[in-house]
């Protein structure tokens, strides 16, 4: 097992599927309480607390030895240039034959994409990727198959029905008080599953020229209901600097928004990206908040980690939102290691998403009984803070939902019949005038004479 030390550039993610043992996490190992205990080491080796803000990125010795095998002509600079990490996206089979054994089955989705989400890596997150193993987690969020041509019932181009809520191009206002801002449809790496693929990644499809920012502005400006705004796409972080904070600046100056909000994959698909200039810009437009789109706990590198640390050290606050997908993470002992790692980078889980039904998801998406019982096993079981809120964004507009094993069990008389996170019960005084509103649910109160006292 590989050594823990103090410095990050002795860790080698758990991308590089070392044998069990190792002291790497391995996506296909699964054995109760055993991943807690290697995250424990896992988390030591890329001491996660010890990355601090620093005008430098560092590499890890993973990263450098990718570099060196694949793109030996360039500097240690260019690589942690995110213009550079742009610009030398993997997008053609051609470029990513190069770098990954690709199998029949993601040959021939990526030999015939027609108008499908397009393929797109950052060079660095495709460093993380598995070479060989197409079950790979990471790898199966971002490289295409021939699944994603099977349509099923249910499934639509806008699942979510934002095209309906949209009073002007690029804004959705679905909820009272806050909108939904498309600010671009370019995403640095593009996830299979990504609920806008009808919008992201097509030539064309690009909305959001400046007459379009100024249109959805106008509609926050004339609406004194909406005190949140929410910066989204595409992602926002791929905007550059100047055009970002022309965005923040133009609402900062709106009175009745209170706060804004971005929504980004960046700190995990392009770490580079968080520069020094890029936080001190965003302090100016505090309260600022941060959704960043996390997936798996093979993310929690280095890289990321000190992404997250800078934007942090700038007060902003930082919460993940994780979508729930089949064979990748839908194991509770993969989300305990990743909002466990999370916490100790200062991202609070906020919310686990059942995939959204899109064209072609069929082979993403779970039951959502699984979803309850990640939820069951980690509420509980590990710290309040690590518990994120489980919704299903409801087809067709109707908001998020949230949902949650059944802890209220019934009633009996003046008092309440929970179930707590061991399946025993309790009772909690809380009187009414007609005992009868609430009965005990069927099939889940197991009889009064196996409560527990008050």
């Amino acid at each position: 097992m590989k050594k823990a030390t103090s410095s990050v550039e002795d860790f080698e993610p758990p991308s590089t599927c070392r044998e069990p043992g190792s002291g790497i996490i391995t996506s296909g190992d699964r054995k109760q309480g055993h991943n807690e205990l290697r995250y424990r080491q896992h988390a030591k080796t890329i001491n996660i607390r010890g990355i601090h803000s620093q005008p430098k990125f560092r590499l890890s010795h993973h990263t450098t030895s990718f570099i060196k095998q694949f793109f030996p002509e360039i500097t240690r600079n260019q690589w942690n240039d995110w213009h550079w990490q742009l610009s030398n996206r993997i997008t053609s089979l051609k470029d990513l034959i190069r770098i990954i054994d690709l199998s029949e089955d993601e040959t021939l989705a990526i030999t015939d994409q027609d108008d499908n989400l397009p393929i797109a890596v950052t060079p660095y997150y495709l460093s993380l990727l598995n070479r060989t193993e197409p079950l790979q987690p990471l790898r199966r969020t971002v490289i295409p198959v021939t699944a994603e041509r099977l349509h099923t019932a249910g499934e639509a181009e806008d699942p979510l029905g934002e095209e309906d809520d949209s009073p002007v191009p690029g804004l959705v206002h679905r909820y009272p008080d806050r909108v939904l801002f498309l600010v671009t449809s370019f995403c640095s790496t593009y996830c299979r599953y990504c609920t806008r693929s009808r919008v992201v990644g097509h030539s064309g499809s690009n909305v959001f020229n400046i007459s379009h920012l100024d249109g959805a502005i106008d509609y926050i400006e004339k609406n004194p209901s909406i005190r949140d705004v929410l910066l989204s796409g595409g992602d926002p972080l791929t905007l550059s600097d100047e055009r970002l904070e022309w965005l923040l600046s133009r609402l900062r100056r709106i009175p009745h928004v209170e706060m804004l909000r971005i929504g980004t994959k960046a700190p995990v698909v392009l770490p580079q990206r968080i520069t020094p200039s890029l936080t001190r810009m965003l302090k100016r437009y505090h309260p600022l908040w941060m959704s960043i789109h996390f997936t798996h706990p093979d993310e929690l590198t280095p890289e990321t980690a000190q992404a997250c640390e800078r934007l942090s050290d700038v007060g902003i606050p930082l919460g993940s939102q994780t979508v729930l997908l089949k064979g990748i993470n839908d194991d509770v002992d993969v989300i305990r290691l990743l909002v466990h790692g999370l916490l100790q980078l200062r991202v609070r889980p906020y919310y686990l998403y059942q995939c959204d039904p899109i064209v072609g998801s069929a082979h993403f998406r779970t039951p959502v009984e699984e979803g309850l019982k990640i939820i069951k096993g980690l509420r509980g079981h590990t710290s309040g803070y690590a518990v994120p809120t489980y919704v299903i964004d409801a087809p067709g507009g109707g908001g998020k939902v949230p949902l949650l094993p059944d802890y209220l069990a019934g009633r009996d008389g003046d008092d309440l019949i929970l179930k707590n996170y061991e399946d025993r019960f309790y009772r909690y005084p809380d009187p009414v005038k007609n005992p009868s509103v609430f009965i005990p649910s069927e099939g889940t109160n197991p009889g009064y004479d196996q409560l527990c006292p008050l």
